[in-house]
């Protein structure tokens, strides 16, 4: 748009995108690099002419080198500007990129938001207390299975936690003290005949004697040992 058309009101122009913008930079930039280089060889050409002529002809020299200093002015002014079209171009890329990100966050928060239109906080938390309501009734239903009803019921748990620390205090007596475990001792057999049995025994050897008195084979042996 003109400056008289904006002074005036005229249309106003439809701001480019960003895409658009940074194509533009990129083509203003391979444009100012094509002229940087032209200008680059033009000041060797003129340095050459410059130390062809120093000594022949010193007008022509001199007016190389101004040629010269104009060449390298004009490639200064299109290195800064080469240093400010890329510095807007990697502004608007970052924007660029800001404005491809927040799209892709605001479609995923429309997506979410869409996803939970049917739901019910409330609701949610009723099923979930549902839930928990039929998870104990099932835990108490296993543990009422699980029960013994009519095995071990007479059965002291105290007993047999006592009886239990008895025998692991006899096993760690066993292992670890080495403590012997004492053994019951017997009396020893008697070596004489009980009265009873000495009464038995000299009964029998004097009925053996009478036997050995009444048998004539026995009284022939006797008498001739005699």
């Amino acid at each position: 748009m003109s400056f008289f058309g904006k002074m005036f009101g005229g249309k106003k122009e439809v701001a480019p995108t960003t895409g658009e913008a940074i194509q533009k930079l990129r083509e203003t930039e391979n444009m100012l690099i094509k002229k940087q280089e032209f200008l680059e060889a033009k000041i060797e050409d003129e340095l050459n002419i410059a130390r062809k002529n120093a000594s022949k002809n010193k007008r022509v020299a001199l007016q190389a080198l101004k040629k010269k200093k104009r060449l390298e002015k004009q490639l200064q002014q299109i290195d800064g500007t080469l240093s400010t079209i890329e510095m807007q171009r990697e502004a608007l890329e970052s924007a660029n990129t800001n404005t491809a990100v927040l799209t892709t966050m605001k479609n995923a928060a429309d997506a979410l938001k869409t996803a939970h239109q049917n739901m019910d906080v409330d609701k949610v938390h009723d099923m979930m207390d549902d839930i928990a309501e039929q998870q104990d009734v099932a835990r108490e239903i296993s543990d009422a299975i699980s029960n013994p009803v009519a095995f071990g019921a007479d059965l002291d748990d105290e007993d047999l936690e006592r009886e239990l620390d008895e025998l692991e205090q006899e096993n760690f007596d066993k292992e670890i003290i080495g403590i012997p475990e004492p053994t019951p001792t017997l009396p020893e057999a008697p070596t004489e005949d009980l009265p009873e049995k000495a009464k038995e025994k000299k009964k029998a050897t004097t009925t053996n004697a009478v036997d050995d008195d009444d048998d004539p084979v026995m009284k022939q042996l006797i008498s001739w040992s005699n």
